[in-house]
């Protein structure tokens, strides 16, 4: 099977992609701001000319199946690919249906939803949880402390934000824990990464920037501290319970909706932004609790979908073969 991506060459994908070997086509596509402005003006413009270029793009590589991730550079592909008569499919990978992906699913024959969330296109839509990166799988315990070189009989959080970090949360776990506290796995991004690397005083406080091996990370820790963008999955398949702090400006408030999922299931706990002074309390009366560590962690795993990637595959491979 060859595959092959397209996407804009101003998002992080037009670099990541090509360095993963595969090929990508390019075409001008922006988000569309929610108030009135010039940059709405150009966003529009730029949608209306995106079906056209992806038109080109589509004839010159005439694949039998598109599969648009989510966001606002799937739906003028999966909208041109359905004017070729090319199947077309869609994933949502939050607990709410985005205006990028509701304006594209009449165009699409599969939607994959990471959560059960009430659509009008229930009948072709599929719940399958997430896909889960190769990066992000998760390892033993013991292996994964010793990539980070932690402490094997310690109880460890694990501290992450979105790609950039999140301050608030950078700001909280240092401030809490950078002079005693339990052992920290703290991956703070590059923006926060040198200011918060002077405020720590601990020999068992392990603060990054990135990581390339985030399932590694995650499956270092007894508990996770992050936002509940699309990681929360890997947390899921990790098996790892979490404190989980829906960053609040979030669309539809959908991270929110995110959390919520797992604290249902049992294996999360929500804390909202402006409660996060309660965050430093909780953490230490779980990590003191591994009986009710373990009932989360065992809700998490039955909560996972380690198996999205391979569902999506094989629904795509029907697609594009019936």
């Amino acid at each position: 099977m060859h595959v092959t991506f397209a996407g804009s060459p101003d998002r992080v994908e037009a670099r990541l992609v090509p360095e993963a070997g595969y090929e990508f086509d390019t075409f001008r596509i922006t988000g569309i701001p929610r108030q009135p402005s010039f940059a709405l003006l150009r966003a529009l413009f730029l949608t209306g000319a995106a079906p056209r270029a992806c038109r080109k793009i589509l004839r010159n590589r005439r694949p039998d199946v598109v599969f648009g991730a989510g966001g606002f550079v799937a739906g003028p592909m999966v909208f041109a690919a359905s004017t070729l008569r090319i199947p077309a499919a869609l994933s949502e990978a939050d607990a709410h249906l985005g205006l990028a992906n509701r304006l594209a699913a009449p165009f699409a024959r599969r939607i994959f939803l990471a959560y059960p969330i009430d659509t009008r296109w229930r009948a072709k839509s599929r719940v399958v949880g997430r896909p889960i990166p190769q990066r992000s799988r998760a390892l033993p315990k013991s292996e994964a402390r010793e990539i980070f070189e932690l402490a094997q009989d310690q109880p460890v959080l694990v501290v992450f934000g979105a790609l950039a970090g999140a301050r608030s949360l950078n700001e909280l776990v240092v401030e809490s824990f950078g002079q005693v506290g339990p052992t920290i796995l703290h991956i703070a991004g590059e923006r926060d990464f040198r200011m918060l690397k002077r405020r720590i005083k601990r020999d068992d406080y392990r603060l990054i920037a990135e990581t390339d091996r985030f399932g590694a990370a995650i499956s270092a820790g007894d508990l996770v501290l992050a936002r509940s963008g699309g990681s929360v999955w890997e947390i899921a398949a990790a098996g790892r319970p979490a404190i989980l702090v829906p960053y609040p400006f979030a669309t539809a408030d959908h991270q929110a909706k995110n959390a919520e999922h797992f604290v249902r299931a049992g294996g999360a706990i929500m804390v909202r932004e402006l409660d996060l002074e309660d965050v430093p309390e909780l953490v230490r009366s779980l990590l003191d609790d591994p009986d009710r560590l373990a009932r989360m962690s065992a809700a998490m795993l039955h909560t996972a979908r380690p198996h999205a990637a391979d569902e999506i595959a094989d629904e795509l491979v029907a697609l594009a073969t019936g």
